[in-house]
């Protein structure tokens, strides 16, 4: 919801625009979140923020959809900036999102029986990164979004999500290895040290 603090006996908040309420005639370039300034209830500068897509946003959206992965994008900032990113992209998006909201999204997907990734980076994302199946955090972030998440990319950079998904299917492909093959071991040798071959010659140890 923002900031507010006292300075020189009166009252100032910076939050943003949906919880201003209010309309203001001025206007925001395409793609920005808007944050008003505000003394003693006055409103006395307004400031603009956005974001610009890193160039492996799209690749790695990509790569999501090959893995049957579907992104969605929640963020707290105003439609006109979500929509801009999502459409870019070609993704699901929510916007004007609270941490209860995003917390509440991913709850809903999970009781639908989906697993969840939850990528994020800010205070608001902490709730939600602990909540996932899998949190990750992108190390750039805030030490309470990290220390919430099972993940974290150092290199604060998303593209390594692809390499993240890439590891974790050799990892779970070489445990899957490991089971079939002493599974198939033990199938075979625990007979023969019981004897099963003994008439032919042909015995095992179990000792050894």
């Amino acid at each position: 919801v923002g900031v507010d603090g006292h300075a020189n006996g009166k009252h100032y908040q910076l939050i943003s625009q949906k919880l201003y309420g209010k309309d203001l005639a001025i206007d925001v370039p395409a793609g920005a979140t808007l944050s008003v300034l505000l003394e003693d209830d006055s409103v006395i500068g307004t400031v603009s923020l956005g974001d610009e897509l890193k160039d492996s946003s799209k690749a790695l959206i990509q790569t999501l959809n090959e893995n049957g992965i579907q992104p969605i994008m929640a963020t707290g900032d105003n439609e006109q900036a979500a929509k801009a990113v999502a459409e870019e992209l070609d993704i699901e998006y929510r916007f004007n999102q609270s941490p209860q909201d995003k917390y509440d999204l991913l709850d809903e997907l999970m009781t639908d029986g989906k697993k969840v990734i939850m990528v994020g980076d800010g205070v608001n994302d902490a709730p939600s990164l602990a909540l996932a199946d899998v949190g990750i955090a992108v190390g750039a972030g805030t030490k309470v979004a990290i220390d919430s998440a099972d993940v974290i990319l150092t290199q604060s950079d998303p593209a390594d999500i692809r390499s993240f998904l890439e590891l974790s299917k050799k990892t779970t492909s070489k445990m899957k290895q490991n089971l079939w093959w002493g599974a198939g071991y033990n199938f075979l040798a625990i007979p023969i040290a019981a004897g099963l071959l003994a008439s032919f010659g042909i015995s095992l140890t179990p000792v050894r």
